[in-house]
């Protein structure tokens, strides 16, 4: 496991409600989970989850859904990555995100 690798046993909860919200308030953290959670594995290199930012700027916008409990860092292949964790956040705030994906999907 590569050190900036968080294991499971040791992932920071779930933020509280307030600052979920904050984080997915962002139009490109929103779209980095939803890539997500669409995606089969539910994870995925960095570079597949953004378009059009630079790099310091999506390693910023990774860096506050990991600390929110959103996203856990992840090797994927020969590349850095991160993983949806899904079962956290339903168990934290039930429906939040199947209700988010919904409403992605209805705006088309």
């Amino acid at each position: 496991m590569p050190p900036w690798e968080t294991p499971p046993d040791q992932l920071p909860p779930v933020a509280a409600v307030q600052k979920l919200l904050r984080a997915l308030a962002d139009p490109a953290r929103l779209e980095m989970v939803r890539r997500l959670a669409v995606h089969p594995a539910e994870e995925a290199s960095c570079s597949d989850l953004y378009d059009g930012l630079s790099k310091s700027t999506a390693t910023h916008h990774f860096k506050i859904l990991v600390e929110a409990g959103i996203l856990r860092p992840v090797m994927v292949g020969p590349s850095r990555g991160h993983r949806l964790r899904r079962s956290a956040l339903q168990e934290s705030v039930p429906g939040l995100l199947d209700a988010l994906m919904d409403a992605l999907a209805r705006e088309g």
